[in-house]
């Protein structure tokens, strides 16, 4: 998923009476205000910088996902040099790698290529798949509270939120509960790279976790290759021999579900529990009628989008807002602030554990759709359901949390809990 970014950025651009810093401290504590800014601006609003026209509020970003004309890969747009040219100014060259598995993905093909590994994958994540799953996931957080309410003081995040996803999609790839910390550690030091401040030490970092992932994923295969099991990797393996992955793809594909069950779904766990606490009232609520549970975080969702940022090109003369631009027009989709527009939501800064509807943007749209939408907001229920119900107060133990710093992600650090059990 790159952005075409120099290698070393400044920390925010001012332009008129905008002041947009997204590697900012500030930033990383409250984005909305700045996002509100750029939705007050006419049209888009162009960095030169990071050579991209920002979309902030959700009719221009809704506009843009749902375009089919609109790609995430330059591929067919520009030359082959000028590609390896935005890339070298990226420092998002010299990766062999990165290049191999995690540059070229379902989630950055398009056309034919991203239909025909989208089509291999699709049917393993509907709901009805999903639903299969969820006495599995059950018994797994019924397990891990047990122990995490006796020890009544966590951080939810990495005690509890990062324990379930990457757990989860492991055991439905085929990975053992043993591998899970290391897949987990893998795909933060990947993913990392995709954010704006690409500084060559974080460039070895996502180069040597994408070698030392490939290298599991190659040894997994041998082992499935010689003994199937009833698990992801068999039936990827199936749609190699079947002629619909190449070698590159099939490891390509296992990386970018493994990645995209990890991170984001620990980003959105601890920033909507930090909802909760943040508005009792809505927790008191969700608490004494949990038929509310999908609703609730259909909403954490909304409210603080995990990946608040992803790009399109436009392969044809468009106009947005207004303005024409020409084809090859990169444009920055800033899905966390058009989760919070007013103009799309009542009350758009204000976490309602039922609103209905909730049309948000926290998963995409059109061809690029989260793939594992239903799995993460299944997690979720699961997490939160029996957390409020084994619970009779929790409490905020650390008043400071930290988000991280970024324009790609959303999420605490961490979040200092006192769990007092029922």
């Amino acid at each position: 998923m790159p952005h075409t970014t120099s290698a070393t950025p400044d920390t925010g651009v001012t332009g008129d009476d905008l002041v947009f810093a997204p590697l900012d401290p500030a930033f990383a504590a409250d984005p909305y205000a700045a996002y509100a800014r750029l939705r007050a601006r006419d049209g888009l609003t162009y960095f030169a910088d990071f050579d991209i026209h920002l979309a902030s509020r959700f009719e221009d970003v809704s506009a843009i996902v749902m375009d089919k004309t609109m790609v995430r890969s330059l591929d067919g747009l520009v030359p082959p040099e000028e590609i390896a040219a935005q890339q070298r100014a990226a420092n998002w060259h010299d990766m062999p790698h990165h290049s191999r598995f995690v540059q070229f993905s379902l989630l950055d093909s398009d056309g034919e290529v991203h239909d025909r590994l989208r089509k291999a994958v699709f049917r393993l994540f509907t709901p009805a798949m999903v639903a299969k799953l969820r006495d599995d996931i059950q018994a797994y957080v019924t397990r891990l509270l047990d122990r995490l309410l006796d020890q009544r003081d966590i951080d939810f995040v990495e005690d509890l939120a990062a324990e379930v996803p990457g757990h989860i999609i492991g055991r439905l790839i085929g990975v053992p509960d043993e591998d899970c910390p290391k897949l987990r550690s893998w795909s933060e030091n990947i993913v990392q790279f995709f954010d704006i401040d690409r500084s060559d030490a974080r460039k070895q970092i996502a180069e040597t976790a994408t070698t030392e992932f490939y290298e599991y994923l190659s040894a997994l295969k041998a082992e499935r290759l010689k003994a199937p099991r009833a698990d992801l990797i068999s039936e990827l393996i199936k749609a190699e021999v079947a002629g619909q992955f190449s070698e590159d793809e099939f490891i390509s594909t296992c990386m970018l579900i493994l990645m995209a069950g990890h991170g984001s779904t620990i980003d959105v766990l601890g920033s909507g529990m930090h909802c909760l606490l943040k508005f009792p009232d809505q927790a008191a609520r969700l608490k004494a009628d949990p038929v509310l549970l999908p609703t609730a975080v259909q909403e954490m969702f909304r409210y603080e989008s995990p990946l608040p940022f992803f790009h399109r090109y436009a392969t044809e003369d468009v106009t947005i807002a207004g303005t024409p631009y020409p084809r090859g027009t990169k444009f920055g989709l800033l899905y966390g602030a058009a989760n919070r527009d007013p103009a799309a939501f009542e009350a758009a800064d204000r976490f309602d554990v039922g609103r209905k509807p909730n049309r948000h943007l926290a998963f995409g749209g059109g061809a690029h759709f989260c793939l594992g939408n239903h799995l993460a907001r299944l997690d979720m229920e699961i997490i939160f359901g029996s957390l409020l119900a084994r619970t009779r107060a929790i409490e905020l133990a650390d008043p400071a949390v930290t988000y991280k710093r970024g324009l790609s992600v959303r999420g605490p650090k961490r979040l200092d809990l006192r769990l007092v059990p029922v």
